[in-house]
């Protein structure tokens, strides 16, 4: 059982390199500049670290302590803020109209304000935990702010991606985003029954 556990990191592997291959050979990259490219890929990758994340905080990978799970966690928290950085940036510089008119929900595209707030939700939680010592935010007071945006990070992330037709191939990102819901999901209610059985035995 425990060396069936280990399957879960090339599973993951494939979870996450199958969409980002198939992108990589989609014609609609040979119509765009590079930097629109490096953008585009930036997105991808954000999407494939909100699927790692859960599973960190979840302790679903193993080989890694509870500790190593934590610092990795926090660790690719800034690197998925950085993710966003790339990704709004590249396609600020690529079409400045395009992002102003995302940015203040004016757009037509029905994909732009998820990933808005998608955004917004991966910098709050960025800066948040940068500041959580300085705040002085207790672990309690952190996961009640930190959960629902997470929550909002994950359904706004996967409703952009799904509702773009670029160049990720349609059956292996709806596949990813899937995935991402249920680690997230599944995550979610396992801290909660956590949360209901220390309830149940400190009132015994």
């Amino acid at each position: 059982m425990k060396g069936g556990r280990f399957l879960i990191w090339p599973a993951l592997a494939v979870a996450v390199g199958v969409p980002i291959a198939l992108a990589a050979t989609s014609e609609q990259l040979a119509w765009r500049g590079p930097v629109y490219i490096l953008a585009g890929f930036a997105g991808i990758i954000a999407l494939a670290l909100v699927l790692v994340q859960p599973l960190l905080i979840g302790g679903v990978l193993p080989g890694l302590s509870a500790y190593r799970n934590r610092r990795v966690h926090h660790w690719i928290g800034g690197v998925l803020a950085f993710a966003g950085v790339i990704h709004v940036g590249g396609l600020w510089f690529t079409s400045p109209p395009d992002m102003i008119d995302a940015l203040t929900f004016s757009s037509p595209t029905p994909f732009s304000p998820f990933g808005v707030i998608a955004m917004w939700a991966i910098f709050a939680v960025a800066l948040l935990a940068g500041l959580r010592r300085r705040l002085g935010l207790r672990l309690r007071t952190w996961r009640i702010v930190h959960i629902p945006l997470a929550i909002v990070i994950v359904v706004c992330g996967v409703v952009h991606c799904l509702l773009i037709e670029g160049t990720m191939e349609t059956i292996s990102k709806a596949a990813l985003c899937a995935l991402v819901l249920a680690a997230t999901g599944k995550v979610m209610v396992d801290l909660w029954r956590k949360r209901v059985l220390r309830g149940g035995e400190l009132s015994t």
